[in-house]
């Protein structure tokens, strides 16, 4: 399967309305959220909305995932236990600081799934990339479990973890960005982007998702729906990207008819992996198309 995950709009657990508002957006996934934005005697509130949000059918359009309390918290277990369920497509899983703690999630999550009879690895995981550690670890961390489909930063975290500041210009997010980015590729999962905490500074946002998708990325955490749109554009290829695509598969087709070494593009000579880029855009834009097609 091919997961189509330019947008993870989070939303918190508690909060049906907001929930209901999430349902109608086009994010591609909603983060149904337990544990920072929900204080400690709301969080069965929050598992309970969520049970009963999900009875909704908010996950025929969204790839739905929660996001559990830290193995610390002494919520953890309730968390898995009460939302192994039909609709949920996995958990984003917080303070990953190695490939200990994802192990410590998976073999939580493994006793639920088997009780209750779902399919080996049906739920999908997404560690938060938080601290130091973890973006030193980051890659063994997409490792550590066949059921890792992305790994994710958390920039305010691990700014906080360092002892950092998170400053206008991003400028202490771009190595741990370039990390992460680099170990997903590594590993074979989807590195997805930090949430950009200035929401109402769409300039800087798209300067971020600008940024973001040079490292290579391929889609961000969101905190406001305004920003869905934006991270869907950035997250895309363009039709200027598809059509120098199509220009590239073409010319090396007609070269190699032609008995030709290499094809030109602009006076550049395509080799093997501006062909390989080429065939990925094309596959990933018909991907999205198939994913907004089976939305409708």
């Amino acid at each position: 399967m091919t997961w189509i995950l330019r947008s993870l709009l989070f939303v918190p657990g508690n909060k049906e309305r907001l929930i209901r508002k999430a349902a109608n957006s086009a994010a591609d996934a909603l983060i149904l959220d337990l544990e920072d934005s929900v204080i400690d005697a709301s969080k069965q509130e929050a598992r309970d909305v969520i049970k009963k949000m999900l009875k909704t059918g908010i996950a025929e359009k969204h790839h739905i995932f929660v996001r559990t309390n830290d193995l610390k918290s002494g919520f953890v277990e309730e968390d898995f236990t009460q939302l192994t369920l039909e609709g949920v497509t996995g958990f984003i899983v917080p303070k990953s600081y190695s490939k200990t703690d994802v192990l410590s999630y998976e073999q939580i999550l493994q006793k639920y799934e088997t009780e209750k009879r779902f399919p080996k690895n049906h739920f999908k995981l997404i560690p938060l990339i938080e601290t130091a550690s973890a973006v030193l670890h980051a890659e063994e961390i997409c490792k550590a479990s066949k059921r890792i489909i992305a790994i994710a930063f958390g920039s305010e975290d691990f700014c906080a973890d360092i002892l950092g500041i998170h400053d206008e210009d991003s400028n202490s997010l771009l190595t741990p960005r370039a990390l992460i980015a680099l170990a997903a590729r590594a590993a074979g999962v989807i590195p997805i982007d930090t949430l950009h905490v200035r929401v109402h500074d769409l300039r800087d946002l798209k300067k971020n998702l600008k940024l973001a998708r040079l490292l290579g990325f391929e889609g961000s955490l969101l905190l406001h729906p305004k920003e869905i749109e934006f991270a869907q554009l950035y997250f895309t290829p363009n039709q200027q990207e598809t059509a120098k695509a199509e220009l590239i598969l073409n010319l090396t087709q007609e070269a190699a008819s032609k008995n030709r070494g290499v094809a030109i593009l602009d006076g550049v000579f395509i080799g093997p992996p501006m062909v390989r880029q080429a065939k990925q855009t094309l596959a990933r834009n018909e991907a999205i198309k198939e994913w907004e097609e089976s939305r409708k």
